[in-house]
């Protein structure tokens, strides 16, 4: 697992996590493009997130300009994507 690309999002998390889905879904509905690192298929990227987000909580979402959130509100989520001028 590389680490995430600078020019896109980046989402870690898991099917089973509710905060997960809340989040896929709602970047989902606003049309924004993502990659999505599932982590119960790529076990080993859970060390990925752990290392950008210094804890073992997700999701973890990480910016084109390199900042993160780790288990965001859809508010914080809109707010850095309005910031970055993707919605």
């Amino acid at each position: 697992m590389t680490s995430p690309a600078s020019d896109t999002i980046t989402l870690f998390g898991a099917d089973w996590c509710g905060d997960c889905r809340r989040t896929k879904k709602q970047l989902d509905e606003l049309g924004v493009e993502y990659t999505y690192v599932d982590l119960v298929a790529e076990p080993s990227a859970a060390d990925v997130a752990k290392e950008i987000s210094g804890r073992m909580n997700i999701p973890v979402v990480v910016y084109p300009d390199a900042s993160h959130h780790v288990e965001p509100s859809n508010d914080d989520v809109a707010t850095k994507l309005r910031e970055l001028s993707l919605i």
